[in-house]
């Protein structure tokens, strides 16, 4: 997520939205709550498919960002899904 910061230091419309929605979506991932989850063997087939969407949603952001393309039906979806942290900014994560 720094390196995003790093590289798209201060961008606006939706390119900032895929950032900020970047960080949401490693927050997701690394959401303790996942972890808790899978080793107390509690719905666990629920906290893997949370697990690796956040990461499959945060690696095809940045991919996505990196290659100058992002499939906007696509990432508007996950932007609707996954709206926690409405006011978060990306650039906090800026080295």
């Amino acid at each position: 997520m720094s390196e995003l910061a790093e590289r798209f230091p201060k961008e606006k419309g939706m390119r900032k939205r895929a950032l900020d929605q970047a960080l949401r979506e490693m927050l997701l991932a690394e959401a303790s709550d996942w972890a808790f989850i899978m080793k107390t063997g509690t719905t666990v087939p629920y906290a893997v498919r949370r697990s690796r969407e956040h990461i499959y949603n945060f690696t095809r952001i940045y991919e996505s960002l990196m290659s100058g393309g992002l499939p906007r039906e696509w990432f508007l979806g996950v932007e609707e899904r996954n709206n926690v942290f409405r006011k978060i900014d990306y650039s906090c994560c800026a080295p």
